[in-house]
């Protein structure tokens, strides 16, 4: 009874959050409701319920940006029709079916609905064939599992759902578990269901249960909930822009992160007291090494859950704050959302009833598996209890002078499948918790300091996690080479999944193998790094391939359980190399804050696989070792032990620039490339524009811009974007400063530029 009030209390919240949709069809007993958020972007939902199904979206989606004025409805004997000046939709009618005696032993019982979807100019792109209700129980609730097939293409290719860690790119042919899963084989994976197709279309599947994704098998693309009541999803249409713009629309825009975030991020686990941190941030100042950002990871706390800062670790974390402050850096610290049953507040909120609980209404404390089975976790689903969650942080902790949070085991770790939120079973909101938890943290920050940017590290994300201000990770990852390959490919497609700001622990979080992972000879001298790595005579290595592929990450954070994680504990020959990149970061960063505002504006994440701005190659397809990093920039990150050259694809329609070198490549074709440890391979496509700004030693300095290198062969733009780095008025086009340079391939004259200006031939 309970579980069915909550239901529907989810169910008529969500209908009065959304507009009317365009109309609600009866199709033989099945209620098909069809709704747009602007011109390429239709919601479709089915249920056997009309409530249900003309109620509005889940969680994630902003039904206030729901907008059916440039869709017409027509109606004809072949059935309903929804047109845009962008898409097509038509809901076919479907004349009363006759079971056969087949269908009436092995088929559901469903009336037939199927739902076509169409450019402007009528070519098809997306197929719905057909649709699933199948009666279950789940942690004593009865429900459904629920279902919808498209149509698949040959030679279609799929992309997104979120951070699977397989290492493959193309999601073609495989079947996806798209949950939050942090003891998934190859490494946490993260659920974000927007599925991206190489046909000029996206699926956004509006359901937070486990979702089980078969992308393209047998021809269809089936995907299937572990619970609802109705079948409800999103189809967005058009080039990778106007995809992107479109799902901004959908589930919200992506905010400039603070100017901090672009700089360095030195995290350890963990810095064991506040002299460690300081003397860690001084030392990077002593060698001119430039350093943004000191973070505080877990156990600074007396008790899990006691929202404190112990006094023996870290005597005065103001004073803390207040040196990395005037040392132009700025301070994260990790908040769990996890309390351990002795601690302060446990009696208080388990009174409040705002625990996880098991079925027999009881805290659950710990989890049933693994070692950490100690503490019960806060339930953010309820508004309350994330009001009450914030505020302690806020007052006990972020009030110290720490800078941003970090909230750590968001997926959550305590798995709620089995057990009850205060709006559900854990198993029918098994997804939502990093987005209702984090999104409460951002709004609280924001309210609490309207001119300061959010930033929030975070370990999970779902439908909308974007626009909390979160830079997300790929979780605790092997310290291999194994693991930094496999890192490519995730990133890639957790940013197809509109996450743009992604990034991994450089180095690898888990300790650091007893040996090395090969009789090779390393290419980095390891000595002066025993201390840190014992016989992993390798390690060194590995940490300047990662940390050179960091560099051209969105954001670039090194981290682990190392003794040491500071960029100078590795002996000589890496420190040099090291420090060499770090450099190199800050230099770009007028790139890359400039790419930041396009992602602002456009929804088009900055990191993204080949394929985005070359889909006319088909070499492209399944790249995953290799991505564009901005508009300029194509990097293919080494990956392997002892190598020294790497076969780099160079896509076809453009000639390339090797960016150490100046060479030029001819695309369409693949090239050996030189690698030499210093070396990561980095491209730049013909007709570009790249903007380098100055040696600075954090990004509280004024950086001006040092050169413009041009790369001749188109003509080309770029807008390059500057404000203060750190409050909202962006949002409202206050304090920034813009520079349109625009080189004119058949002059060789660049305008726009006040800086020096080098023409790379």
């Amino acid at each position: 009874m309970r579980l069915a009030a909550f239901s529907l209390a989810f169910t008529a919240l969500a209908a009065s959050a959304s507009a009317a949709p365009l109309s609600v069809l009866d199709r033989n007993g099945a209620s098909v409701a069809v709704e747009a958020y602007g011109p390429n972007v239709v919601h479709v939902v089915i249920a056997s319920d009309k409530a249900k199904a003309a109620a509005g979206p889940g969680y994630g989606i902003l039904a206030k940006n729901a907008d059916n004025k440039p869709f017409k409805h027509a109606a004809d004997a072949a059935g309903d029709h929804f047109a845009s000046a962008a898409l097509k939709l038509t809901i076919p009618a479907e004349p009363p079916h006759t079971p056969s005696a087949m269908e009436l032993r092995f088929a559901p019982l469903l009336p037939s609905v199927r739902v076509e979807v169409a450019d402007a100019a009528g070519k098809p792109l997306a197929n719905m064939t057909g649709w699933e209700m199948a009666p279950t129980e789940v942690t004593g609730e009865k429900t459904f599992q629920i279902g919808a097939r498209f149509a698949a293409a040959p030679d279609e290719h799929f992309y997104g759902l979120g951070q699977n860690q397989d290492g493959i790119l193309d999601l073609k042919g495989r079947t996806i578990d798209c949950k939050h899963w942090y003891d998934a084989p190859t490494g946490e994976t993260v659920c974000v269901p927007f599925l991206y197709s190489s046909k000029g279309y996206a699926i956004v599947w509006d359901n937070p249960s486990e979702t089980v994704v078969s992308a393209g098998i047998f021809g269809s693309t089936h995907i299937t909930s572990k619970v609802g009541e109705r079948v409800s999803f999103f189809i967005i249409t058009g080039t990778p822009k106007e995809i992107y713009a479109g799902y901004a629309r959908l589930t919200g825009k992506t905010p400039i992160p603070p100017k901090a975030a672009f700089g360095l991020i030195q995290s350890k686990a963990r810095f064991e007291s506040q002299g460690e941190v300081l003397a860690v941030a001084d030392t990077y100042r002593k060698k001119q090494y430039p350093l943004d950002v000191m973070v505080v990871d877990w156990f600074y706390w007396t008790k899990m859950g006691q929202l404190d800062i112990d006094p023996a670790q870290f005597p005065d974390a103001d004073a803390m704050n207040k040196h990395l402050h005037e040392s132009g850096m700025r301070s994260i610290i990790s908040v769990w959302p996890r309390f351990e049953k002795d601690g302060r507040y446990f009696a208080e909120l388990d009174k409040k009833g705002w625990f996880l609980k098991d079925k027999d209404g009881k805290t659950q404390d710990g989890l049933p598996f693994r070692s950490d089975r100690v503490g019960a976790l806060i339930d953010s689903t309820s508004p309350e209890a994330r009001k009450w969650f914030w505020e302690h942080m806020r007052d006990n902790v972020l009030a110290h002078g720490f800078d941003y949070p970090w909230l750590d085991e968001t997926e959550p770790d305590l798995v709620p499948d089995g057990f009850f939120y205060s709006i559900g079973t854990g198993d029918r909101f098994h997804n939502l918790y990093p987005l209702v938890h984090v999104e409460g943290v951002a709004d609280g920050m924001r309210a609490w300091k309207p001119n300061e940017r959010v930033l929030i590290l975070s370990r999970a994300a779902y439908l909308g996690s974007q626009r909390t201000g979160a830079l997300f990770w790929s979780s605790d990852i092997p310290s291999t080479w194994e693991a930094l390959q496999r890192q490519i490919p995730t990133g890639l497609n957790m940013t197809a999944s509109g996450i743009a700001y992604w990034g991994n622990d450089i180095g690898g979080w888990q300790n650091v193998p007893p040996v090395a992972s090969t009789d090779r000879a390393p290419l980095i001298d390891p000595k002066g790094s025993e201390a840190v790595v014992g016989a992993n005579h390798d390690y060194p290595e590995l940490l300047v391939r990662w940390f050179e592929y960091g560099t051209f990450l969105p954001t670039l954070r090194i981290h682990g359980q190392r003794s040491a994680t500071d960029i100078w504990s590795y002996g000589p020959a890496a420190e040099r190399i090291l420090a060499s990149y770090d450099k190199l970061r800050y230099r770009l960063i007028p790139y890359l804050y400039s790419a930041a505002k396009e992602t602002y504006d456009t929804g088009m994440p900055f990191m993204r696989p080949l394929w985005m701005d070359f889909a006319s190659d088909p070499n492209v397809a399944t790249l995953g070792t290799e991505y564009m990093f901005g508009p300029a920039l194509l990097v293919a990150p080494v990956t392997e032990q002892g190598q020294t050259t790497k076969q780099v694809y160079l896509p076809a329609g453009t000639d390339w620039y090797d960016f150490w070198t100046g060479k030029k490549e001819a695309g369409g074709r693949w090239v050996t490339v030189a690698a030499p440890i210093d070396r990561i391979p980095v491209f730049v496509k013909a007709g570009s524009i790249l903007p380098l700004g100055s040696d600075v030693q954090s990004t509280a300095e004024k950086q001006t811009i040092a050169t413009i290198k041009v790369y001749p062969g188109a003509d080309a733009n770029f807008t390059l974007y500057d404000d203060d780095g750190h409050t909202y008025a962006y949002e409202k086009g206050k304090g920034v400063t813009t520079a349109k340079l625009v080189w004119n391939d058949k002059t060789q004259k660049l305008s726009g530029s006040r800086a020096p200006v080098e023409i790379v031939k």
